[in-house]
């Protein structure tokens, strides 16, 4: 096994790798559907679960850049650096759902949001249902073309000394 994620209701799914791949790729289509590519950025406010690094995986392999978040940030915290990085998309679940809408009117790139449903409470009626979308895209995806110094992951500093500053890495 590649993941596991244990659930609130003790169920505990494992993924291997192959379906890591399926799953990224069912990912990376349905993100290229809502007119996400090469360069565009898509924050991930996601605790430890299965669709955290199948988010990154997904905007690694469309050429988009992906932007790791904390759960912690207030509405604040996470709409500087959604307005900041110029994100079209945040994955979110559905304990930060409510915090990136209330960021939402002050970052007027984020044309999407998409809930992840793991406690199993049902979507907010806002948001971009993840689980379904995913579900439904094809689970083949070509790759883009990159090479060392292609833009994959934007990391913010503390903003210790002013505001974070958004850190891009190949």
């Amino acid at each position: 096994p590649a993941l596991y994620q244990a659930f609130p209701d003790g169920r505990r799914e494992t993924l291997t790798f192959a379906d890591l791949d399926r799953r990224s790729n069912r990912l990376a289509n349905a993100l290229a559907e809502l007119g996400v590519g090469r360069g565009d950025r898509v924050g991930v406010v996601l605790p430890q679960v299965q669709a955290n690094p199948i988010t990154h995986l997904a905007c690694w392999k469309l050429g988009a850049i992906s932007m790791p978040l904390s759960v912690l940030f207030g509405p604040d915290g996470l709409g500087y650096r959604l307005d900041d990085s110029g994100a079209t998309v945040a994955v979110v679940d559905g304990n930060n759902y409510e915090t990136v809408d209330a960021a939402r009117e002050d970052c007027p790139a984020l044309e999407h949001v998409l809930e992840v449903d793991w406690h199993g409470r049902g979507y907010h009626d806002s948001a971009t249902p993840f689980e379904p979308l995913v579900q439904d895209a094809n689970p083949i995806f070509d790759p883009v073309d990159t090479d060392p110094d292609t833009p994959g992951v934007i990391m913010y500093t503390s903003g210790s000394t002013g505001q974070p500053k958004g850190v891009l890495h190949s």
